[in-house]
C-alpha cells in the first residue's frame, strides 16, 4: 500500500473525540482513557459556550456532551449541534450523573445518539466512541458518493438536453418541447427531423428504468433515427421505423431494457399525420373547435416481442389544431397519500383544464408538481406541443 493510501486509511479509521464538560476532573479522566488508544485524538472543551466553535475547528467524529453545566443547558446545546451545518450529523453521546428515563427521552428527542451515566468502564467508553465514529465516517462516505453520482446524473441530463432539437416557429406551425429529467435520470428522448418535400418526422421514446444506461440507450435510438440509420423512404413510414427499431434493439442484447415510443410524419401542406405507436401513451389532439381526440395505437413496446409488425394510422390536422405528445412521467404522479394519479385522471384534467389554458404545458407542469408536492419528478417528463397555423 502506498504512503498516501495508508494515510487515507488511517484518517478513515481515526476517532476524533471532543468532550464538552465544565468539570476539569472529568476532562482529565476521559483524556487518560483516550490516551491508551493510539487511534483516538482527544479534545476537551470546558467552556460550553465555545463548544460549537471548537467543533468547527477540530472536526470531531464523535462528541461527548455533559448535560448539567453552568450558564448553558446541555439539552439546549444538543439542539445547537443539530442546527449547525458542521455538526448536524456528528454522533453525540450525552453524559449524565444519573439514569433518568425522562431526561434520556428528551436527549434523544433533541438529537442525541447515545446516553451514558458518567463515567462507565473505560472499555465501554472506548467501544462506544469507536462504534459511533465508524458509523459517522461511513455516513460521510455514503453522502460523498451520492453527491458524486448526483453530479454525474446531472451532467448526463444536461448532455441529453443539449441533444434536443431547437423549437420551430414559422408561418405554418409552432413546435416545441419540454424535457425535465428525474433525480435518477431516465430514458426519455424526443426530436423532430425535416425529411423534405414538406414532411416533418416527430418522435418520442421512453426507455424503461433509470440511470445512465437507459439514457444512453435512448440517445443511441435517437441517433439511429437521425444519423443515417434509415433511408429517407423508411423514415417516411412510421410502421417501418418501429419494426426496424424492434429488430435492432432486442432486450436480449440490451441488458433487459426495452422502450415505448411514438413516431409520426406530418405532411405540412396537407396536414396529414401518419403515426405508429409502440406501447406508448396516446398523443392528444386538441381541435380548434374545442373537441379532443386521442391517437390510439396498439403496437408492442420495442424490444419485447421479436418480429413484431407495426401498423400505421392517419389523422388530419387543421389550422388551430394542437398535437400533444408526452411520456408517462407526466401521467404516473405519486401523491402524498401513497397513491398514484391515474391515466384516466390525467386525461380528464388535460381535456377539461390544461388543454383549455393559455399555456397548456405550463398549466400541466404546475398542477402535477402541486399534486406530488415537489418540483422534482419521479420519472423523466417529456412533452411536445405542435400547433398548426
Amino acid at each position: 500500500m502506498s504512503s498516501s493510501a495508508q494515510r487515507g486509511a488511517a484518517d478513515h479509521e481515526r476517532v476524533v473525540v471532543m468532550l464538552v464538560d465544565d468539570q476539569a476532573m472529568i476532562g482529565e479522566a476521559v483524556r487518560r482513557i483516550c490516551a491508551t488508544q493510539p487511534d483516538i485524538e482527544y479534545h476537551f472543551c470546558q467552556d460550553p459556550s465555545k463548544a460549537i466553535a471548537m467543533a468547527r475547528e477540530v472536526s470531531p467524529s464523535v462528541i461527548l456532551q455533559d448535560l448539567v453545566m453552568p450558564e448553558i443547558d446541555g439539552l439546549d446545546l444538543v439542539l445547537e449541534y443539530r442546527k449547525t451545518e458542521e455538526t448536524k450529523l456528528v454522533p453525540l453521546i450525552v453524559l449524565s450523573s444519573k439514569e433518568e428515563a425522562v431526561t434520556k427521552a428528551e436527549a434523544f428527542a433533541r438529537g442525541a445518539n447515545d446516553y451514558l451515566v458518567k463515567l462507565p468502564d473505560p472499555v465501554e467508553i472506548i467501544a462506544r466512541l469507536r462504534y459511533h465514529s465508524r458509523g459517522y465516517r461511513a455516513l460521510i462516505e455514503r453522502n460523498a458518493a451520492y453527491r458524486q453520482i448526483k453530479e454525474e446524473l446531472d451532467r448526463a441530463g444536461d448532455y441529453v438536453r443539449s441533444l434536443l432539437p431547437p423549437s420551430i416557429d414559422d408561418a405554418g406551425l409552432a413546435l416545441r418541447g419540454e424535457f425535465i429529467p428525474s433525480a435518477q435520470l431516465g430514458g426519455d428522448f424526443f426530436g423532430w427531423n425535416d425529411l423534405g418535400d414538406g414532411n416533418l418526422a416527430l418522435f418520442l421514446i421512453d426507455v424503461c428504468g433509470h440511470g445512465v444506461g437507459p439514457a444512453l440507450l435512448s440517445v443511441s435510438v435517437s441517433r439511429a433515427l437521425g444519423a443515417g440509420g434509415f433511408s429517407r423512404e423508411e423514415l417516411l413510414n412510421p410502421a417501418t421505423v418501429l419494426t426496424r427499431l424492434n429488430v435492432a434493439f432486442p432486450m436480449a442484447t440490451n441488458r433487459g431494457m426495452y422502450f415505448t415510443g411514438w413516431y409520426g410524419v406530418l405532411h405540412r401542406p396537407s396536414g396529414k399525420l401518419t403515426f405508429s405507436g409502440a406501447g406508448h401513451p396516446p398523443p392528444i389532439v386538441a381541435r380548434a373547435d374545442g373537441s379532443i381526440e386521442e391517437l390510439e395505437s396498439d403496437g408492442a413496446p420495442v424490444g419485447i416481442v421479436g418480429e413484431f409488425e407495426y401498423t400505421a394510422s392517419n389523422v388530419t390536422l387543421g389550422r388551430g389544431d394542437r398535437l400533444y405528445i408526452y411520456s408517462d412521467g407526466i401521467v404516473e404522479i405519486p401523491q402524498p397519500d401513497g397513491s398514484y394519479w391515474s391515466y384516466s385522471e390525467f386525461r380528464a384534467f388535460a381535456q377539461t383544464d390544461a388543454l383549455r389554458a393559455a399555456s397548456p404545458l405550463a398549466r400541466l407542469l404546475t398542477y402535477t408538481r402541486g399534486l406530488q408536492g415537489s418540483e422534482q419528478y419521479e420519472d423523466d417528463v417529456s412533452l411536445i406541443e405542435l400547433t398548426m397555423r
